[in-house]
């Protein structure tokens, strides 16, 4: 018969070899996990360019048809970047025009490299709107 003892010291020796596999292993993936991460938060910030984008637009659009003709493209660039955060305000372009007796407002934004507000990207994020002239008596 074998004691308790026995049994229980090749387990130990055996647990004792492989104690530190854990911490191996997780230090071996940790460049794969940190750059996933750093992928889909670039990811996130070209998403949410998008979103912003597309936002401005609107609002310069609505701004742009409330607007006398003269003022137009002055409240149309006011109101396209007012809702902006201040990170993507200095890389926005605002551009409105009038044709057929629609307004139309274009936004063209850059996407900033991991941290709003320093490195962008050498491409714009284009957001479109249109709405149909206002007839202001």
């Amino acid at each position: 018969m074998r004691s308790v003892e026995g049994e229980r010291g090749p387990a130990l020796r055996g647990r004792l070899r492989d104690s530190g596999q854990v911490t191996v292993e997780f230090l071996g993936m940790l460049p794969a996990i940190i750059v996933t991460l750093v992928v889909l938060w670039q990811l996130v910030l070209v998403g949410y360019t998008f979103t912003l984008a597309g936002n401005a637009a609107d609002e310069a659009v609505r701004a742009a048809t409330a607007a006398e003709r003269g003022a137009r493209q002055g409240a149309c660039e006011e109101a396209g970047r007012d809702k902006l955060p201040g990170a993507w305000e200095g890389g926005a372009g605002v551009d409105c025009g009038t044709a057929g007796g629609f307004v139309t407002a274009d936004v063209e934004i850059r996407v900033p490299i991991l941290f709003p507000g320093t490195v962008s990207f050498p491409f714009d994020v284009r957001g479109h709107a249109g709405a149909v002239e206002e007839e202001t008596d």
